[in-house]
């Protein structure tokens, strides 16, 4: 288990791991995806570009070199083995909870998900669920395959039980799971307007918070692998996360970065700066 210093970090993530707060790392895994594979390689990506932004945050006036983040960088994972990826990452993140740390995970596809919420979901028994995204990964299956990206909150869901996910930004997915989420999960359409009584609902819950890219407008952020037209802005989604401040965020995962189809680096410089605002929210606790 890489829990020695990385040397290519998040900029201003270079605590050690024994004084780290939030432990950040990598799960470049992107076997089940559906459309357009890529999302590997984010994670480095991600660190690369991340010196093109400033460790200051203007929008909070904090600073992520007085922060307290270990960068363990990325997760070295076994292809053609979707079970063992996940028994992996939920290992992983047993012993950053173990420690007394919180675990931010960069994906990889949103399965990956699943294996660091089986962690959580183990330290934190009403655990609740707060899911950003484009698409409502509510399917039974895909294709066959139970463990699939397209499925993933539908397997979050058999462990965290009725009413405990909140869904945001949702504008695409099969008619059933639509219906499925109106008895089980809390989903809202299109926008993030009704995040603010969410996040009031959930005062004083432990919460895992995952979000995938996607759910913004695809001519803000083209590089992922099922770009969904509809979806929000840059700004809409950076409110959004500063109305996170004040919750009980137990972990926290970005996925569904695939740099590579977007050449001009933009959609990465994106990421970059979501993730920025998303550790300095939780360093703000």
């Amino acid at each position: 288990m890489m829990l020695n210093k990385n040397i290519c970090t998040f900029i201003g993530c270079d605590r050690k791991y024994s004084e780290a707060k939030v432990v950040l790392f990598g799960a470049p895994f992107d076997g089940t995806t559906s459309f357009r594979p890529g999302t590997r390689f984010a994670g480095q990506a991600i660190r690369n570009e991340s010196f093109g932004i400033e460790t200051y945050s203007p929008y909070q006036d904090r600073d992520l070199s007085d922060s307290y983040i270990f960068d363990g960088g990325e997760m070295e994972l076994p292809f053609g083995n979707t079970k063992r990826v996940l028994t992996e990452i939920e290992a992983y993140t047993d012993r950053i909870l173990a420690d007394g740390k919180l675990p931010f995970m960069i994906g990889g596809e949103h399965l990956v998900t699943l294996g660091a919420v089986r962690a959580v979901a183990k330290k934190y028994p009403d655990l609740h669920i707060i899911h950003f995204d484009a698409h409502t990964d509510l399917r039974t299956d895909y294709l066959g395959e139970e463990l699939s990206h397209a499925t993933v909150l539908r397997r979050v869901w058999e462990l965290v039980g009725d009413g405990k996910i909140f869904q945001y930004g949702i504008r695409s997915g099969e008619k059933y799971e639509f219906d499925f989420a109106k008895g089980h999960t809390v989903l809202h359409k299109f926008n993030l307007d009704t995040l603010p009584s969410g996040v009031k609902a959930l005062q004083g819950k432990p919460v895992y918070v995952t979000l995938d890219l996607d759910i913004l407008d695809p001519s803000i952020f083209p590089g992922t692998g099922t770009p969904e037209a509809g979806g929000v802005t840059f700004n809409e989604l950076l409110r959004a996360v500063l109305t996170l401040r004040g919750l009980n965020i137990v972990g926290c995962d970005v996925v569904e970065l695939s740099p590579i189809y977007d050449q001009s680096g933009v959609s990465t410089a994106v990421a970059c700066k979501i993730i920025r605002e998303i550790l300095l929210t939780l360093e703000a606790e």
